[in-house]
Formats: structure tokens, C-alpha cells, sequence
């Protein structure tokens, strides 16, 4: 799993270098792309196709070329594998064959954005990307709103003013947000203020809306611990009337911002309650 550049083509380590040189063959998202990095690394390493339209087969496939001995290196158009990509299915289907899977780290957007927004680092939820379609947009940013930890998110840039105000009717206009745009390119910007702020700007500034995106969103304020208790009380009576408890005490933990262990012991205790009775 071999981290590339997300811009600056000085950022691939001298070990992503070596582990592709090595390599029997790299599988890419867009072999055009890679094969364009392996260029100017002077790389010639054969290349194979994989990218989210792959299937089964093609996974199978590169299982097969992996058990019988071969080296493959995995990369994305950018970034790191896996991290909002579907090289993840690759990864397990070959940890079930018994091969082992090596990562090479390096890039990754989501980071780099947060390591220079200057929101809290502690804890952080990594969502990707957003439903493109404005009523699931929005309803997953309900689902969010009450969640503590930092918010990173992908976005297109031209959906990116219609996010941040959705965003904002959702989290609150006055929550502090980042946008880092083209981050480690020529064109490199950080954008940072409320998500009014933001989205004021994402309507006024031409640029905004250019290049690669990452938006970074301050979590929600600490609630007090009764009221976070009864909030999580309230949706588990509801899901376990409808769900399997592990599943119930996930999806809570989700929509309240709870802990996943916190509310699993509480959807336990509401079960045994009501088993009682």
C-alpha cells in the first residue's frame, strides 16, 4: 500500500520509490496518472487497472497473481490507498488469503488538512465524502450535528458552497470550520472562519471553488452529561424496537455522538430492563 503525492511530487518518500521499483506490477486507480508519476521517478513497472468499477473478478484476480508469489503495489491517483477509495476490498481479500499486506505511508489530504486547521486533533471522525444529492446531504449532516469530535470531510469543489451552507444550517453558523484547498500545490490556501463566514466567501471568491477540497469543521459543545444520557436513553428505545441490539447501539452512537462502548452498555442494560418486565 504505497502512499503517493497529493500535489508536490517531493513528498514520495525514498521507500514509496524503492517499494515501486520493486514491485511486480502497481495496480492504480487511472493507469494514465500513474504511469506518468512511474515517468519521472524513472519507474518502468507494469501496470494494472483497479478502481472502483473493478468487481469481484478483477479483486480475485490480483488475489491469485498475490498467493502465487508476486510483489504488487497499490496506489491512488493521490494520497494514500484505501482512505476514501475502494482499495480497502483488495486489502481484506488478501488478508483472508493469507498474504501479507505492507503499508508504505505517506500523503494523505484528510491529514494534512487537519494537522494545519488548527482545531482540536485529539479526537477527529473522518467522513469522506458527502451525499452529492441535497436531501441526503442534509440529513446525514443532521445525523452529525451533535457529534464532538472534529469533523474532515472531501468535497467537490463545485458542490462545495452548497455543502458549507448546508452545513451551516445544520452545525450552526457560527461553528469555526477550515477549507483547505490544493494543499502542497502551487495554488495552496487555507480558508478559516465561521461556516457563515465560509460560505459568504465560497459566494464571493472565484477561487474557492478550484482545485481539490478538504473541509475541516470544529465539533459539537460538550453537553452536559444528563441531558447526553437521556438523548441517547430516548433514540435506542427507539432502534431497538426496530434493530438488532449491536446494531442499534452503533447507529445511537452515531446519532448521538456518543461512544460506541457507552451506548452498546446502555442498549444492554435498556434490553435486560425490558426483558424483565
Amino acid at each position: 500500500m504505497v502512499a503517493t503525492p497529493i500535489g508536490n511530487l517531493g513528498d514520495l518518500s525514498p521507500r514509496a520509490r524503492e517499494t515501486l521499483a520493486k514491485a511486480d506490477a502497481v495496480a492504480a486507480e487511472d493507469t494514465r496518472h500513474t504511469a506518468n508519476l512511474l515517468r519521472h521517478l524513472g519507474v518502468h513497472a507494469p501496470l494494472l487497472s483497479f478502481h472502483e468499477h473493478s468487481g469481484e473478478e478483477r479483486v480475485r484476480a490480483l488475489v491469485a497473481r498475490l498467493v502465487a508469489g508476486e510483489r504488487l503495489a497499490l496506489v491512488s491517483d493521490a494520497g494514500t490507498p484505501t482512505i476514501s477509495d475502494p482499495g480497502f476490498e483488495l486489502v481484506r481479500a488478501a488478508l483472508e488469503a493469507g498474504v501479507e499486506v505492507v503499508a508504505v505511508p505517506g500523503p494523505c489530504a484528510a491529514i494534512a488538512a487537519l494537522s494545519i486547521a488548527g482545531l482540536p486533533t485529539d479526537r477527529f471522525c473522518f467522513e469522506g465524502f458527502l451525499p452529492a444529492r441535497g436531501g441526503a446531504r442534509r440529513a446525514r449532516l443532521e445525523a452529525l450535528a451533535g457529534e464532538e469530535r472534529t469533523l474532515v470531510f472531501y468535497e467537490a469543489p463545485h458542490r462545495i458552497g452548497e455543502t458549507l451552507g448546508d452545513v451551516a444550517a445544520a452545525f450552526g453558523a457560527d461553528r469555526v470550520a477550515v477549507v483547505a484547498r490544493e494543499t502542497t500545490k502551487l495554488h495552496e490556501t487555507l480558508y478559516r472562519g465561521t461556516l457563515a463566514e465560509l460560505t459568504a466567501r465560497a459566494a464571493s471568491d472565484a477561487d474557492f471553488a478550484r482545485g481539490e477540497i478538504v473541509l475541516v469543521v470544529a465539533g459539537a459543545p460538550a453537553r452536559a452529561g444528563e441531558d447526553a444520557h437521556a438523548e441517547l436513553t430516548r433514540v435506542l428505545e427507539v432502534l431497538l424496537g426496530e434493530l438488532p441490539l449491536k446494531q442499534a447501539a452503533h447507529l445511537a452512537a452515531r446519532l448521538t455522538g456518543a461512544r460506541d462502548n457507552e451506548a452498546y452498555r446502555r442498549a444492554l442494560e435498556l434490553k435486560r430492563g425490558g426483558e424483565s418486565a
